[in-house]
């Protein structure tokens, strides 16, 4: 006797259920729903993860090409707005994080979004990266030389006391449903050099001036035409002994 005139003949009520074609869609709906809704649920939370991340990123490079075009020296205002510009761009308002709300990212974690503006200079006699100056607004403190040494892989590579500016961004991301995706945080990094002048001053530092279209003939700097670049109409600059490139041990 085969297995199916077994179950025919032991489970005959088996059997018609297993021969029967008709049903209720209602029934099947119901069946299957949660399984769709799962799938959907998963979905929209990765795709939204990823939606965010771009958003972060996109915002990143916004504020390292605003201050890449900078050639007056930046201050802790111009520093204060563009934390406000990363939280308008990113949508992560102006709240912190109370001592009854415990964050799911870190015990220590205040601020939902972070910002860091660090400018770095390279010296090739020692091949060594030095932070010029540092500011950070959230959690995270400013750069210091040792801690931008970790950093080296990362950074590109610069010309003898040419500086890059480094724009790092931290939001804390919960998703909305809990499938499989823990909260995090979503870090975005960029570099960028300074487009119009030779370095980028942050106000109060000692270090002297951008040297760059500042109209001031006394100020100390090396840069194009004595550092009179926006007004001098006299600069000759044709065996280009005012530019910031290197130009000796150049071919043509």
């Amino acid at each position: 006797m085969t297995i199916k005139n077994l179950i025919s003949k032991r489970l005959p009520h088996l059997s018609r259920f297993a021969r029967r074609t008709d049903g209720y869609v209602t029934l099947e709906a119901m069946i299957v729903l949660p399984a769709l809704v799962l799938i959907f649920t998963g979905c929209w939370v990765y795709f939204d993860v990823f939606r965010q991340q771009g958003v972060n990123q996109k915002a990143n490079y916004v504020i390292g090409d605003m201050l890449s075009r900078e050639t007056d020296e930046v201050d802790a205002t111009y520093i204060d707005n563009s934390y406000n510009l990363l939280k308008v761009l990113t949508r992560t308002g102006d709240g912190t994080y109370s001592e009854e709300q415990v964050s799911e990212i870190s015990t220590e974690d205040t601020y939902p979004t972070d910002l860091r503006v660090t400018v770095v200079s390279y010296k090739s006699a020692n091949s060594k990266y030095s932070v010029e100056w540092s500011e950070a607004r959230g959690d995270p403190e400013p750069l210091t030389d040792s801690d931008v040494q970790n950093y080296s892989d990362r950074l590109p590579v610069l010309a003898d006391g040419a500086q890059v500016i480094i724009v790092e961004t931290w939001d804390d991301y919960y998703p909305l449903f809990r499938v499989g995706l823990d909260a995090f945080t979503i870090r975005a990094y960029s570099f960028t050099q300074p487009r119009y002048a030779p370095q980028l001053l942050f106000a109060g530092d000692e270090n002297g001036n951008n040297g760059w279209g500042n109209g001031d003939q006394d100020a100390p700097g090396g840069s194009l035409c004595n550092n009179n670049a926006e007004n001098a109409t006299d600069c000759d600059n044709s065996d280009g002994s005012y530019n910031n490139e290197p130009t000796s041990g150049l071919d043509s």
